[in-house]
């Protein structure tokens, strides 16, 4: 169950990796006011947070089959035929989606007169960003983002119906093998729940240090859940 969970912990770092990489220019396209620029993001936003995460695997991992002849024209099959290789792609796809919405909300949160101070400095668009809206909006971002990856945490279990014995897969297995199936998932369970509290406590530490309002301050997690409240709204 352990080596299980290596691989649970290997996708999730993978996939939210790649999910932001992903997510960072799509989301300064999001924000743009040119149709031509935000609706393309919106439409791929809607459609992977509107979709099942495993109806995604399965769109992936098992439909690209149907496309083998391009995808060997273009060297691309011997990845998508690797189980490992789809669920890191969809898994970073659907996260990716979902951080676009955070990173947005985040941008929009930064006071209107900073930006209009920075432009009247004679600053270019990718300075502004740079220097003015990304350090702000990761911050108020960090709340959701952190939810985000137990989300996605939580979510590589489903990976185990392509063949990967992450954690849920190896606790079927054993399961199916001893019977033992309270013993077994309730393990299951605890490593979860250990390794979610992990996540938590590492990005409550970020926080801290990024917001020096909320170093040793009583009211730290007060404001921690009403910036979660404002950012999921």
């Amino acid at each position: 169950m352990l080596s299980g969970l290596v691989l649970t912990i290997e996708l999730t770092v993978l996939s939210i990796l790649c999910g932001t990489l992903l997510a960072i220019p799509l989301a300064v396209l999001r924000v743009s006011t040119l149709p031509v620029f935000w609706m393309p993001v919106y439409g791929y936003t809607f459609f992977f947070r509107g979709t099942p995460l495993l109806v995604q695997i399965f769109l992936i991992y098992y439909g690209s089959g149907q496309f083998r002849g391009v995808l060997q024209d273009l060297g691309l099959w011997a990845l998508f035929r690797e189980p490992y290789f789809c669920a890191v792609l969809t898994l970073a796809l659907n996260t990716a989606a979902y951080i676009v919405e955070i990173l947005r909300g985040g941008i929009q949160a930064v006071p209107t007169g900073q930006i209009e101070a920075g432009l009247a400095c004679g600053m270019s668009r990718s300075r502004l960003y740079q220097r003015v809206i990304f350090p702000q909006a990761f911050r108020f971002a960090l709340p959701a983002f952190s939810n985000e990856v137990i989300f996605l945490f939580q979510s590589t279990s489903l990976v185990s119906i392509i063949t990967l014995l992450d954690l849920t897969g190896v606790a079927r297995i054993i399961a199916a093998r001893t019977l033992d199936v309270y013993e077994i998932y309730l393990t299951a369970c605890l490593l979860y729940l250990g390794i979610t509290y992990t996540i938590v406590g590492a990005f409550r530490f970020f926080e801290v240090r990024l917001s020096g309002h909320l170093r040793g301050s009583s009211g730290g997690s007060e404001a921690h859940d009403k910036q979660a409240i404002v950012l999921r709204g």
